[in-house]
């Protein structure tokens, strides 16, 4: 009997190692085959973003803490701070393409990388909530706005 429940623990040992495992392989396979293109297809800029938030096509996730959201944010994007993506992925809509942001994109391009291994589609804004910030201003925040509402009707 006790040859048969340290087998048991030794089993559901291994199965919950299991998803780690494929993960870490994910995330090999991904590397290694990581290319010039890659690089490029990874990073969006502000002007594509708003294209896409316009269209439906895309997600826009703020990655930073609640207190600098709190402090400042974009009313079209979800906040889903880094350390809880893990837990939040249901929040993700796989039918559309993820951009993960912050201030920058140290963060953000962190975020793209797990989503990615997760099997989203997933790109960083590589001139991060900063520069949309810069480009939505005056008439053009005006014109995505009401693109936006036209969009939701």
């Amino acid at each position: 009997m006790k040859k048969f429940a340290l087998l048991t623990v030794l089993l559901a040992l291994g199965l919950m190692l299991l998803p780690v495992q494929s993960q870490a392989e994910k995330l090999d396979d991904y590397l290694t085959s990581f290319t010039y293109q890659e690089r490029k297809a990874m990073k969006i800029d502000s002007e594509e973003l708003v294209e896409l938030l316009k269209t439906g096509e895309a997600q826009l996730i703020d990655i930073r803490f609640p207190e600098e959201f709190a402090s400042w944010n974009m009313s079209f994007a979800k906040n889903i701070p880094l350390n809880e993506l893990p837990s939040r992925l249901n929040e993700l809509d796989k039918n559309k393409l993820i951009v993960t942001a912050c201030p920058h994109y140290d963060r953000s391009s962190m975020a793209r990388l797990y989503l990615v291994t997760k099997g989203y589609k997933a790109r960083y804004l590589n001139d991060g909530l900063l520069g949309l910030a810069k480009l939505l201003r005056g008439d053009e925040a005006r014109e995505f706005t009401e693109a936006m509402t036209t969009k939701n009707k």
